[in-house]
């Protein structure tokens, strides 16, 4: 897939600034991607091609939905990938299928590589949203985290909808800022 970063990363852009018709050609060209990814792990562990289809419903639908969520600055097919490994993963527990029945060469397949750099980067958002004032630190983990709606994430919270939206505003400039300091330092 890297080799089509570049169309893949246009076509997502244009999607989210309302093209239904290039989002709709993103969705069709990663599903093929994602055809491969789910095929080749499970038939490893000699799981069918029909659960590779529903994964592959599952990702799209979550790329669908999160998609708000991918920052257009950084590339897409690591963002696709995470969300691939994880639904593969829940699936996985859903089914009972472990990591024991999977054969031993295959098990690299399907554990991801560098879960260290997700880990890292959760503790490090954790530690930047810590500095924020309380109201919006709830206001992002709800609405940009959880994937709340405003009217949700106000509900939750105990806060107006234009509460929600200033304070996750307010909140993503002051982490922007932060994240700006601690690279210049």
């Amino acid at each position: 897939m890297a080799s089509n970063e570049d169309e893949l990363q246009q076509l997502m852009r244009a999607g989210l600034d309302g093209d239904a018709a290039a989002h709709r050609q993103l969705l069709e060209r990663l599903s093929r991607h994602l055809r491969a990814f789910y095929g080749t792990r499970l038939s490893r562990i000699g799981r069918s091609a029909s659960e590779a289809e529903d994964l592959v419903q599952e990702a799209l639908m979550a790329i669908h939905t999160r998609r708000h969520t991918y920052d257009p600055a950084e590339p897409l097919t690591p963002w696709v990938y995470a969300i691939a490994r994880y639904k593969l993963i829940d699936h996985l527990r859903r089914t009972r299928g472990s990591l024991a029945d999977v054969p031993i060469e295959a098990a690299g397949e399907i554990t991801a590589r560098e879960d260290h750099a997700d880990a890292e980067s959760g503790i490090d958002l954790h530690r930047l949203l810590a500095r924020l004032p309380a109201k919006m630190r709830n206001a992002i983990q709800c609405v940009k985290l959880d994937g709340l709606s405003v009217a949700e994430a106000a509900t939750r919270c105990g806060m107006s909808e234009s509460a929600i939206k200033v304070s996750v505003h307010r909140g993503l400039r002051a982490l922007s800022a932060a994240m700006a300091r601690e690279k210049a330092s």
